[in-house]
Order: structure tokens, then sequence, then C-alpha cells
């Protein structure tokens, strides 16, 4: 038998109406903040992630699911994120001299080739917002709003924001300095992977999973104790900002974020009690990612929701039972004609707008009743020949048994 990729999912109809459900509240909590929706390429070419996202971050040396083109013998690349595709979009379509600020969002799937475990999978489907053209800690606060938002009103109460700031071009080297200076003198208790980032990538230290290191970087040099004047009255009133709008939140050195655009204020939300894979939202400022690859300076802020381990965090406090849609009317039909004459009355009452069902199969009365009992209809309705004579039939409602004689060919619902 053939089956699915290792890294991928299927999501039945048995799951799709809680994804409905949580999509749904994505795009209505996004266009509330005045962010648009964006539907960029599956595949871009890879130079845009190579320099967009950072050739040192192991997204791009490991994770890309990348290919030639046949046709143009070019290399070619699997979307890993979506902000680098947003941000090629404003510069390739003109948007970089429209009004500011441009807010966008999506829903999408990205794909890196990771170890699948419980939250993570190599295809992984993502709520993403871009804010581009302000500097100001007014818009890095607007984004964290609407993740927020977004978080509150599917119920959980179990995640926390975590933010920090990790400096900007001009005192990120002075940092990166003194975090260089702290990590070569405890090398050896390094694992091999950050040993390799050492010189490449010090900031990823800060975030490895391994016990050695990361017990060792508790101790390593806090970005807010480094930070110029500037980033420092930034992220000041970032927290004010935050504190005016009773978001809570806490401090936390250790968030870096993994791709090398980000600058700035950066932040995650992190749920309790899903695992590893816990953190269910990240994001934070990219000043630096439209001029590199190509475009004019022009600031940005935004994030990336994933919604698989929302789900998670979602089934831990018990707030999955999204149902899916019930039958307003069952058609129950007896012989050829009366067949017929069901499924036109289910066409009527479906352009209509209602959910109707007739059946399709050639079940028997009684298994026609008890499918209609199974699938939750809200009410019933047999056709036989003397119904079909007649041109009038019982309408039973399904929940207190209740009958009531109806006009085959004018009723409603």
């Amino acid at each position: 038998m053939i089956q699915k990729v290792k890294g991928t999912m299927d999501i039945l109809p048995s799951e799709t109406p809680l994804w409905r459900y949580i999509e749904n509240i994505m795009r209505e909590e996004a266009e509330k903040y005045g962010y648009g929706e964006i539907r960029t390429p599956t595949f871009e070419n890879t130079e845009l992630f190579v320099r967009g996202v950072g050739d040192t971050t192991d997204v791009v040396q490991k994770e890309m699911y990348t290919f030639v083109d046949r046709d143009e013998d070019r290399s070619i690349s699997l979307r890993p994120e979506g902000t680098a595709s947003v941000a090629r979009a404003i510069i390739e379509n003109g948007k970089c001299s429209d009004p500011m600020p441009l807010k966008f969002y999506y829903i999408i799937s990205c794909f890196r080739h990771e170890k699948p475990q419980a939250g993570r999978s190599r295809e992984f489907f993502q709520f993403g917002t871009e804010m581009f053209g302000s500097y100001s800690p007014a818009a890095d606060a607007t984004a964290i709003a609407l993740a927020n938002s977004v978080i509150r009103r599917v119920g959980l109460k179990n995640v926390k924001l975590h933010i920090n700031s990790i400096g900007c071009k001009e005192c990120r080297p002075k940092y990166r300095g003194a975090l260089v200076s702290y990590f070569n003198s405890r090398a050896d208790k390094l694992c091999d992977t950050c040993k390799s980032r050492l010189d490449k990538n010090p900031l990823r230290l800060l975030d490895c999973k391994n016990p050695d290191c990361a017990e060792g970087a508790k101790g390593a040099p806090k970005t807010v104790d480094h930070l110029c004047e500037s980033c420092e009255k930034n992220f000041k009133l970032l927290c004010s900002a935050l504190d005016a709008m009773n978001i809570e939140y806490v401090i936390d050195p250790s968030i870096v974020r993994g791709l090398d655009y980000y600058t700035g204020a950066v932040f995650e939300f992190i749920a309790e009690g899903i695992g590893a894979q816990s953190t269910v939202c990240g994001g934070g400022r990219y000043d630096g990612l439209v001029s590199s690859i190509g475009g004019p300076e022009l600031p940005g802020i935004g994030f990336g929701m994933g919604i698989t381990r929302l789900i998670l965090a979602m089934r831990e406090a018990g707030l999955d039972n999204i149902e899916a849609a019930k039958p307003r009317l069952y058609i129950a039909a007896m012989g050829e004609a009366a067949l017929v004459k069901g499924l036109a009355i289910t066409e009527r009452l479906r352009r209509e707008g209602f959910y109707a069902e007739c059946d399709v199969v050639g079940r028997s009365l009684k298994a026609q009743m008890k499918y209609a009992n199974k699938i939750g209809a809200g009410y019933t309705l047999i056709i036989g020949d003397s119904e079909i004579e007649s041109g009038k039939a019982q309408l039973r409602n399904m929940e207190n048994g209740e009958q009531t004689e109806v006009e085959l060919d004018s009723f409603s619902l």
C-alpha cells in the first residue's frame, strides 16, 4: 500500500471543522487589525531564502526541500517560511511606494526537513502576518496584540508571551563579541552543532536544547544589557505599550529566534503542557530583510503561528470539541420515483441555503432512518408512492418527534 510521505499528515473531515474554526478566527482577527490576505507561490528561487532567511541558519543549511527546475536549470525550494516570499512580492509588485504601513496576512503550508514529532512535521501549516513601513514600537505592539487576540479568542489561557530585544546592526557587533568570548571559554562543553555556530551565528547558542549547552547559556551575556540607546528606548516603549494594553509578558533573554533577518524586538508565545515543541507563535522585527533581497530600506515586523501546535494546546485545554455541520433535513426515499422526487427536493433546499441529504446508497427504509439518526439530521421526510400521489408528506422533528404535514413542492425549513 502506498502511504503518505514521512512527516506529512492527512486532515480528515472529522478534523477539518476545528481547523476551519481556527482559520476563520485568524482571518477575522487579522482583518479587524487592518491586514489583507496575500497568497504567494509554494516554491521560490532558492536564492530568496539564502539571502533572506540567511545562509548560516539551520533552515537553509539542513532543512529546505531544494530541487533543480528541469526547464530552466535553476535551483528552486519549497518555502520553509512565509516572510521572505511576502517581502519579495511587495518588491516585485511595486508595493514599496504605497502608503505605509503595508499589512498582510496568510494561511499557508511550509516545508522543512526536520525530525517529525508531536507539534513538528515536515509539511506544516502556518498563520502569518507581516507589517512593513514602520520603525515605531507601536507596530511591534500591534503585531503582538493581534497574535495575543487570536490565542485568547480560541480560549487558551496557558500560553505566555516571552519578549526580548536582540539589538540592531549598531549594537549587535558589541554583543556578538561578548557572546563569543563567553562561549569560547566554555567551548569544550558545547555540542558539535553549537561549536559550528560559534563563529557563524553565536546568537543561536542561546536557544540550543542540548542540556549542557542550555545550562551554559544561563550565565551568558544578555542582549538587553548590550543595547544601543535607540534599541533600549524602543524596547522600553514596547513594554510600556504592552502594559497599557493589559498584555502580560516575561522578558526572556533566551528568545533570539532562528532566522538571520530578525533584529530588534523578538517574541514567542509559549504553551504549557504540550511537550518540547511548545512555541505556538514566534516573530519579531526584520528591518533589513527587504533591502537584503534587492528592495529599498523598509522596516518590518511580523509573526508565524503554527496551527498544529495551536491545536495541540487547545486539545490539552479541552477546547477542541468543534463538531461538523449536521444536515437540517434527511429525505428517506422508497422506490425509484420517490428517489427522483427526493433528489429534486434536496437540490431545491440546498439552493435555498440549507444543508440537506437524500439517500444515494439504496438502503432499506429502516437503514435510512438509522443513518439519519447517526448523522444528526434535524428533520426527516419519508417519501413513497402515496406521498408522491398526494403531493404531501410528514416532516418529523428528530429532537421531539413532532410531525407536520408539508407540501412536497413548496415547503421550506
